[in-house]
């Protein structure tokens, strides 16, 4: 079975904590005695209906205030496929944490109350989605039990997400309508809403194709550490073990390293469960190769006629998520893939409003959880793509060396 990671978004109480807790509840995901818990906590609290949401929300704060802070984690899996579902804070506040939660997913559920329609935080959080290039959008019309499953009401939403999508970068967009309270489309087909004729929530989720959405055409193996077994058995054993980024790697391929440049062939590509004919995204494995050479952490071993850009200065988009106001001047540390290095803020172009899309190419500094173009000189060589053509190899985090707090997720548009 393949696994889908799933980033929830939307504002304040739309339900995405409900939402989650429904689909575990509803796919026989949840254990008997956290289900008694969670029964037990909502009776105490006079709710007509159990409150699936504190399947998610853990902290006593969230608890206690009926909203996520934290990013939560939840894995449940059916029959046909794997899941992980990252369950983000909808506060303006917490905008660096959402970054966090769907900065590795494949597709975002964005939440929206159908009483109130697409509001700030809607296109906060769609925008966001675009920004990390995630390719697949639901929008998730919540609460149609309190518009009498008014098909008029869910058209408006799905126009007015649609208009707004055109002037961002979404491949695929669903809306779907549904109550998470009551399960309607949740997980089987609601009796409420005969006019949708489209599928279910889990049925969706089941069926989206997301392997085509990997890399597999540019061949990047970031080299994470060296294996040198030290034993009788394996004295000439040399192994590069590492996530593969994008492309295919099998024996007989012929590679180069960088920033070497050192060419040579696959020899063996294995994993823990011994060799495999071929690695793609986003398996972990060994690489052996034919030739004896020096590779060390934070190489990368690329195909000769299609190589990352060798690159020092960046431009690159970031969020900040520090307290203190990130301005030009600022030396940071950087990790790209393996690598590290040091960096110098040389300017910052502009900062981005995100609900109206309007760039301030005044702005002097970037505040918490602000997202802005900057330009950045590293201390040395980074082997990067555009964040665009490649996540994985176009992503990077900034890091405070007097804290070690990392301070800033980036995502590369030009690299020279």
């Amino acid at each position: 079975m393949d696994l889908l990671r799933i980033a929830t978004a939307g504002s304040v109480d739309d339900g995405k904590s409900t939402l989650i807790g429904r689909l575990l509840f509803d796919s026989k995901a949840i254990f008997t005695d956290q289900l008694e818990a969670v029964e037990k906590t909502s009776r105490e609290r006079g709710s007509e209906f159990t409150d699936l949401a504190l399947l998610t929300d853990g902290l006593r704060a969230e608890r206690e205030q009926g909203i996520t802070i934290d990013v939560a984690y939840r894995y449940f899996a059916t029959p046909k496929r794997k899941f992980i579902v990252a369950d983000t804070p909808g506060h303006i506040q917490y905008t660096r944490n959402m970054v966090t939660g769907a900065s590795t997913s494949d597709l975002s559920i964005v939440l929206v109350d159908a009483r109130k329609g697409m509001v700030e935080q809607s296109r906060r959080h769609t925008f966001l989605v675009s920004l990390l290039a995630v390719s697949h959008l639901v929008v998730a019309v919540n609460k149609m039990d309190l518009v009498d499953w008014s098909e008029e009401v869910y058209d408006e939403i799905r126009q007015e997400f649609v208009d707004y999508a055109t002037r961002l970068n979404i491949a695929d967009i669903t809306v779907i309508p549904l109550s998470a309270l009551t399960g309607d489309n949740v997980v089987n087909r609601s009796l409420n809403m005969p006019w949708y004729e489209g599928p279910s929530l889990m049925h969706h989720l089941e069926n989206v194709q997301v392997a085509s959405d990997r890399n597999m055409v540019d061949v990047r193996f970031p080299v994470q550490c060296v294996i040198r077994p030290h034993s009788n058995e394996f004295h000439d054993y040399r192994g590069y073990a590492g996530q593969v980024a994008s492309g295919v790697l099998k024996k007989g391929d012929e590679v180069i390293v960088l920033p070497s440049g050192l060419p040579s062939t696959i020899k063996e590509v294995s994993t823990a469960d011994g060799p495999v004919a071929e690695a793609f995204p986003p398996m972990s494995v060994t690489i052996r190769l034919e030739d004896d050479i020096d590779v060390s952490r934070g190489d990368m071993i690329v195909r000769p006629n299609n190589q990352p850009i060798v690159a020092q200065d960046l431009e690159a988009m970031v969020c900040w998520m520090s307290e203190k106001p990130l301005q030009a001047g600022q030396k940071l540390a950087i990790k790209h893939t393996t690598q590290s290095a040091r960096t110098l803020v040389k300017g910052l172009r502009y900062a981005l409003d995100i609900n109206t899309l309007h760039r301030n190419e005044t702005a002097t500094q970037l505040c918490l959880n602000e997202i802005g173009r900057v330009t950045l000189r590293t201390t040395k060589p980074l082997l990067a793509d555009e964040y665009r053509r490649n996540r994985s190899t176009g992503g990077f985090i900034l890091i405070d060396e007097a804290t070690n707090n990392t301070v800033a997720a980036g995502m590369i548009l030009e690299a020279s």
